[in-house]
């Protein structure tokens, strides 16, 4: 093969639509050739769950059918740990004649490190790199105080992304126009991509069509009631969209055009709907930015310094009740089983199941925040970090430490009638309203249904004396 190539590489952007690196390499002189990296031990260290690996895997396939359609040959190829990248990658261009590499920033600290180490090889062996932002909407490090410094609370960055939204230039981009296939040796074929299909989250179809769809009849079937319904989760009212955002099969960029008119970045219905789901796509990209500013998050420290001595139970059968969804409290138990047998629960349920173990539990969020990213197959570090600590009082919030749901009072006002619940608890399916959010210990006892592990009431006292205790001993020890 004599041609120039430019050498695409994908990561966590598994699209040909709206992809700037893949645009942009599309554009040069040359061939355009793909390749993505199978990083297993690295995603296991990182914890990725089965239902993200087997949607990841069948997305593959649909990723190279339609870069095929555009003459570009897709490249699987080994690299176990993210160490491995530079010469693995390297080691392509010595079967064809590369140019230059093309790929989308990540922002997890591996990968910051992944990257920087591939710059410095490719660099001196006299190969260009290119990156592009892909991520957010609008590039971390370009959202700042008046004082130059990355936002800490969420209201005043989102007035200023909003503010900031408007000169972006956000636009989604197009796909690259078909180009003549190379012709690769017959040791860059596709190799066959493995699935498993019996790990959970088979209702998430793979593939950008279909992602698109979902987008679609979410935009105009839910989104004007989206701010009414997005709490519920006896309700279909969420756009079950993030395990695509996951991956990179969809963009914000093209959930937000979806919500907004092209041209004026107007609502496009009338209301609350719209605006309510912008702003959590805001929330998606505030944990990014702080992710970018604050690379320590991901060894596990907490954000806020003052808690992050919070003298946590060290109790295995308690977490195991709560993963195993056997606390006695119906809601947060119908949660549990929810995440373990599908890959995914619902928002308004992570927050609920997180604030139990942490506040009434007092089991430190970085166990809860490490088992949803097992299980979930919308595991997103940034999000999932910045949710548990969130729901911790540890994190970038500036509601105090005593916010703590009750789960019982959440119960009745998001599942009043108990569906979601006997979706998922089927012990509890002959019980009505309100027997059903608490049994007493009788019903409980005849439906072989564990009794409260905690009384909500005075756990909740108890963890408002142990986090001002943890900021009491911060104080002393800064004085």
């Amino acid at each position: 093969m004599s041609e120039r190539v430019n050498l695409v590489w994908f990561r966590s952007d598994l699209r040909t639509a709206d992809n700037p690196a893949l645009l942009a390499a599309s554009r040069e002189a040359g061939a355009t050739v793909a390749v993505f990296l199978v990083a297993e031990k690295q995603w296991q260290s990182h914890f990725w769950s089965a239902a993200k690996r087997n949607l990841q895997a069948r997305q593959l396939r649909d990723l190279a059918a339609r870069l095929d359609k555009l003459g570009i040959p897709l490249l699987i190829r080994e690299a176990p740990r993210f160490r491995a990248s530079p010469r693995v990658l390297l080691g392509l261009t010595g079967k064809m004649p590369v140019v230059s590499l093309w790929f989308n920033r990540e922002y997890g600290l591996d990968e910051r490190q992944r990257d920087r180490a591939v710059e410095h090889q490719f660099a001196d062996a006299g190969i260009a790199v290119h990156t592009r932002d892909d991520q957010c909407i609008l590039r971390p490090g370009t959202v700042r105080t008046q004082s130059d410094e990355m936002y800490k609370v969420f209201t005043p960055f989102k007035r200023k992304w909003m503010e900031q939204l408007e000169t972006s230039g956000w636009q989604p981009l197009p796909s690259p126009e078909p180009q003549a296939r190379p012709e690769l040796d017959a040791d860059t074929e596709l190799p066959e991509v493995e699935t498993d299909t019996s790990a959970p989250g088979q209702d998430w179809a793979a593939g950008e069509d279909a992602a698109q769809q979902r987008l679609q009849d979410f935009a105009n079937e839910r989104l004007q009631r989206y701010h009414q319904w997005r709490d519920r989760p006896d309700v279909a009212g969420t756009s079950g969209l993030s395990p695509y955002l996951a991956l990179g099969i969809l963009s914000a960029r093209q959930c937000l055009a979806a919500v907004l008119d092209d041209e004026q970045g107007a609502p496009v219905a009338a209301g609350e709907g719209a605006m309510t789901w912008r702003n959590e796509l805001i929330w998606r990209e505030f944990y990014r930015h702080l992710l970018w500013h604050h690379p320590e998050l991901c060894k596990g420290e907490a954000f806020k310094p003052d808690l992050d001595s919070v003298t946590w139970r060290d109790d295995d059968q308690a977490f195991a009740a709560w993963c195993e969804g056997r606390t006695g409290f119906p809601l947060v138990d119908a949660a549990m089983r929810q995440l373990v047998s599908t890959g995914w629960m619902h928002n308004r349920l992570r927050m609920v199941t997180a604030v139990f173990l942490t506040k009434h539990l007092m089991i430190d969020w970085r166990r809860g925040e490490q088992f949803f990213m097992e299980h979930l197959i919308d595991g997103d570090f940034a999000s999932n970090n910045g949710g548990w600590q969130w729901s911790a009082s540890t994190g970038a919030d500036a509601a105090p430490y005593f916010r703590i749901f009750n789960p019982i009072l959440q119960s009745r006002k998001f599942d009043p009638d108990g569906v979601f619940i006997r979706r998922h608890v089927p012990e509890l399916e002959s019980l009505e309203r309100p027997t059903i959010h608490m049994p007493d210990p009788d019903t409980a006892a005849r439906l072989n249904y564990p009794e409260p592990m905690v009384d909500a009431k005075v756990a909740a006292r108890k963890a408002k004396t142990a986090f001002a205790e943890a900021r009491g001993r911060y104080a002393e020890a800064s004085a």
